[in-house]
C-alpha cells in the first residue's frame, strides 16, 4: 500500500527522517512525501530541491495542505511548543501522525492527544529512535535472557560537550528535555518496567555556554524494586562518553557493561574462595531482529506496519508519555527539591 505524507517542520531534523525512508527500500516505495509545511516557504522550497520533492505542496498552514493533497499521514517535526496544535489538526482530518520527540510540551497536551487519537481512531507514535540501535536491542535480549538474573539496577553516564549555538543553547532544561528523554526511554524499554518516582538535582555548571540546565543527576525507581541512575552533562569538555551513553546493568547473579558504541562485557559470579568470588565472563548475544535497528527507519517501518495491521507501534503515544513524565518527573523534582512520584 502507498501512503502519501505530509512533512510539517522543515528544518534541519527533517533531512534525517528522508534519509532514513530513501535508505529503506521498502519505505521509499510505500510512502509518498505530496506536501511540506513550513513557516518559512524558503526552508520548505530549499529542502524540496535538496531531495527531489519539487512536486510537493508547499504551504504554511497544515489544514490547507492536508486538504490539498488528501494526504494518509504527518510526519511532526515542528518544536516542541508548536507538537499539540500540529498532531490535533492532523489527527481531526484523519491523518496518522509520527512525531519528533517528546511527544508533547506538557503531560497534560500528552494525555489529550491520547484521548484525541482514541477518537479519531487514528496512529499518534513517537520517532524514539534511540531504542531502535543495535546495542539498546542487545541490552533488552540480554536482560530477558536471564544470564545476569533479575536485573536491579540500570547505571548510565552521559558527558559529552556539543556546541550547538541555536535554541537550545537558550531552553530551559535543554539537557533533561531534549537529550536525556533518549537514555530515560532507552532504560525504561531495557527494564520493560514502570518509572514510579524521581529525585534529581538540576544545574547549569561553571564554564556552561548553555542557559539553564546543561548537566543533571537522578534517581529513578522502577517497578520491581528497580533503580535507574543518569548522571549526566551537555558541557563536560575533555574525553566524551557515547552519544548513547554509558551503561552498567547489574543483576543478581552478575553485570553486563556497555561503552554506548561497540563494546559489551558481562560476567556472573565465580567460585573463587575468599572476599571476593570473581567472575566468569559471558557472551552478550547480537540482536535478534536485524531489521529493528535502524534507528529512524526502523521506527518509521514500525509506524507504517501498524497502520496496515492495526497493531499499536512500540512507540505509540500512550505507551511514550511514560517517558515523557520521566522527564516532566525529573524538572519538578529539580525545581522543588522533592521526591516526585510519577504518574502516567
Amino acid at each position: 500500500m502507498k501512503f502519501s505524507a505530509i512533512l510539517c517542520g522543515c528544518g534541519a531534523m527533517s533531512k534525517g527522517w528522508l534519509r532514513a525512508i530513501a535508505s529503506n527500500p521498502q519505505l521509499a516505495e510505500s510512502i509518498a512525501i505530496v506536501g511540506l509545511v513550513d513557516l518559512n516557504r524558503e526552508t520548505a522550497e530549499t529542502l524540496a530541491a535538496e531531495f527531489g520533492l519539487e512536486g510537493a505542496v508547499i504551504g504554511s498552514d497544515l489544514s490547507d495542505v492536508i486538504a490539498v493533497t488528501k494526504a494518509d499521514l504527518v510526519f511532526d517535526i515542528v518544536i516542541p511548543s508548536a507538537r499539540y496544535d500540529v498532531v490535533s489538526t492532523a489527527l481531526k482530518a484523519g491523518c496518522h501522525v509520527l512525531s519528533e520527540k517528546p511527544m508533547a510540551a506538557s503531560l497534560a497536551e500528552g494525555a489529550a492527544l491520547i484521548d484525541l487519537a482514541a477518537e479519531t481512531g487514528r496512529i499518534h507514535a513517537v520517532i524514539q529512535n534511540r531504542r531502535f540501535i543495535s546495542g539498546v536491542r542487545r541490552l533488552r535480549r540480554f536482560v530477558d535472557s536471564g544470564t545476569i538474573g533479575e536485573l536491579t539496577a540500570i547505571h548510565c553516564d552521559f558527558f559529552i560537550a556539543p556546541h550547538f549555538g541555536g535554541f537550545r543553547e537558550e531552553m530551559d532544561n535543554v539537557l533533561l528535555l531534549d537529550m536525556a528523554i533518549h537514555t530515560f526511554d532507552a532504560a525504561r524499554y531495557v527494564a520493560d518496567k514502570k518509572p514510579l518516582a524521581v529525585y534529581c538535582v538540576e544545574r547549569n555548571p561553571k564554564g556552561s555556554w548553555y542557559r539553564h540546565g546543561a548537566s543533571a543527576n537522578a534517581i529513578f525507581e522502577f517497578s520491581d524494586d528497580i533503580v535507574f541512575t543518569y548522571r549526566g552533562s551537555w558541557c563536560a569538555e575533555g574525553e566524551r562518553t557515547s552519544w548513547e551513553s554509558q551503561w552498567r546493568l547489574v543483576g543478581s547473579k552478575g553485570m553486563l557493561t556497555w561503552d554506548g558504541e561497540e563494546n559489551f562485557k558481562a560476567a556472573v559470579a565465580g567460585e573463587e574462595p575468599g572476599l571476593l568470588h570473581g567472575f566468569v565472563s559471558v557472551n552478550v548475544p547480537g540482536p535478534e531482529h536485524d531489521e529493528e535497528t535502524h534507528g529512524h527507519a526502523s521506527v518509521i517501518a514500525d509506524f507504517i506496519a501498524a497502520i496496515g495491521t492495526g497493531k499499536q507501534p512500540e512507540t505509540v503515544n500512550s505507551d511514550n508519555i511514560r517517558s515523557l513524565a520521566m522527564v516532566f518527573g525529573a524538572i519538578e523534582s529539580a525545581k522543588t527539591g522533592r521526591r516526585i512520584e510519577i504518574s502516567a
